[in-house]
């Protein structure tokens, strides 16, 4: 960040076409929650196999994974707009394809496209702002924005997705994509400036396949051990992306025109960063799956009433990031990241008393602490990932970025669920009232979720006291899981102080 005092300002243009950008940022993290209310009723229309199901939810997400360097790197190649229109153009055809699939493999098919056109998204648009803001703090306060945008769209998702599922049928929530979509390609060409590397090669296409692959078969490891424990599948699937994934370094350091830069991972900025962000996303993730569950499993709330109570989360995120820009004015980075996790390693604190007062008011206040202490992680993390890149390696630094957080939340789940697991059948082990058939105990001392439907053939009396002892049994494990992302949270802010503590502020004028 040397050129801190002579980078040239944006005008009222690049802010307007801030604007834009947010659009497909918006949706993405939309698509993301309102496939989960519609399940219900498109189970019923396409009668999926529990194996379709599971495809029907994950394959989005796991494309969209697996192809962000991909995407990245492709779009400092044929022009960052370009790829932003294509991947609009797409994501409108596969939301109308997905809004009237026929079939489950239809709509699997469809949720696949739009996940590869998801994909462009947040490499295009993150790297459009590297090169539209290059004042460091006009940047920091576009991309505060550009998280708000996402944090936004979890937020209305749910609120959209139930009111229309509630006058609809379950293909409409997928068509609330193609209007925005339409918009953006009509504006977009006029407000959005283009950039390419204008000494770009050749796009290496083993290297994009190997990258595909090693990052889909992580990302499946470890998907498949939450669901169902570390068996031979995940494990092999795990070290299978691994391989691939040495390999695809090793070609990187082979070619004269690479799909990654690797010497980018020797900035102190540009690594740190990266695992700043990955352990932050590793405990956001992995938080909200327990507070999900609990919310509806234990509590007993509807989704979309669970959805609701899960906004001041959202709402947290957006004061943070919008606040960041103006406190890092005077903070080094270093400072304010480990200050905020500080905070929200507090917040996790406040959470493990939730069986110890009313439930829904600690949920709130402990959320709203964490998620604006995590806020400077993600928003500065971000910044300095995209700034210590050069401008025409903007998009494949955008695309590592947003990898190494789906890769962090992966690794959330998969780890902090496989504790709160441990904690859950430890407790479950004698607490199980007597009456049960042997596959009954089984599925009781499995999940919580199993134990609530072993109770649905019970008995009253008996019934009452299997989901009190399983609900009791993952508040523990809950509790548990917290607590792991407070050691974690703090352990980042340590990380940050160390590999980050040499940053400056952006100091240019305002």
């Amino acid at each position: 960040m040397t050129d801190t005092n002579i980078a040239p300002r944006t005008g009222r243009r690049e802010w307007i076409g801030l604007a834009v950008i947010a659009l497909p940022c918006l949706l993405y993290s939309m698509d993301l929650t309102v496939l989960n209310l519609a399940v219900p009723k498109l189970s019923v229309t396409l009668r999926p196999s529990s194996s379709q199901l599971l495809w029907l939810i994950d394959i989005y997400g796991f494309l969209v994974a697996g192809s962000l360097i991909t995407m990245g790197t492709l779009g400092d190649r044929i022009g960052r707009r370009r790829l932003l229109l294509i991947g609009a153009a797409a994501f409108a055809v596969g939301s109308v394809l997905a809004a009237f699939s026929r079939s489950a493999e239809m709509l699997i098919a469809t949720r696949a496209l739009l996940g590869l056109a998801g994909a462009t998204l947040a490499p295009s648009t993150l790297s459009l702002i590297r090169n539209m803001f290059l004042d460091p703090r006009q940047r920091r306060v576009a991309i505060a924005y550009w998280i708000t945008s996402y944090s936004a769209g979890a937020a209305i998702g749910p609120l959209i997705g139930g009111v229309l599922l509630e006058h609809f049928w379950w293909g409409s929530v997928f068509l609330i994509s193609v209007p925005v979509m339409l918009l953006l390609l009509a504006v977009g060409p006029v407000l959005l400036p283009e950039f390419r590397d204008p000494n770009a090669g050749r796009l290496d296409v083993i290297s994009a396949a190997m990258s595909l692959a090693g990052v889909l078969l992580v990302i499946y490891g470890l998907k498949k051990s939450a669901q169902d424990g570390l068996g031979w599948v995940a494990a092999l699937s795990i070290v299978a992306g691994g391989i691939v994934g040495y390999a695809f370094i090793r070609r990187q350091k082979t070619l004269d025109d690479p799909l990654i830069d690797i010497e980018l991972f020797r900035l102190p900025a540009f690594s740190g960063s990266l695992a700043t962000y990955m352990l932050a996303t590793f405990v956001a993730f992995g938080s909200y799956v327990f507070i999900a569950q609990y919310l509806q499993l234990v509590l007993g709330l509807s989704p979309l009433r669970a959805g609701l109570w899960t906004l001041p989360w959202t709402s947290g995120f957006i004061v943070g990031s919008l606040l960041t820009p103006l406190v890092a004015r005077q903070v080094r980075p270093a400072f304010l990241i480990a200050s905020g996790l500080v905070v929200g390693a507090a917040g996790f604190a406040v959470l493990t008393q939730v069986d110890n007062a009313s439930p829904l008011v600690v949920i709130v206040a402990a959320s709203i602490i964490f998620s604006i202490g995590f806020s400077p992680a993600f928003t500065l993390t971000t910044d300095m990932v995209i700034g210590a890149a050069p401008p025409e390696k903007a998009g494949a630094a955008a695309a590592i970025s947003e990898t190494s957080s789906e890769l962090g939340g992966a690794l959330g789940i998969a780890i902090l669920g496989s504790i709160g697991t441990a904690v859950y059948r430890r407790s479950m082990a004698d607490g199980i009232p007597r009456g049960l058939s042997a596959d009954g105990v089984k599925a009781a001392r499995g999940t919580l979720g199993g134990a609530l439907g072993v109770a649905e053939g019970l008995p009253s009396t008996i019934a009452a006291a299997l989901r009190s002892t399983a609900r009791g049994a993952f508040t523990r494990a809950m509790e548990a899981g917290i607590v792991a992302c407070a050691i974690v949270a703090l352990i980042t802010a340590i990380i940050a102080i160390v590999l980050l503590r040499r940053v400056p502020t952006a100091t240019s004028p305002v």
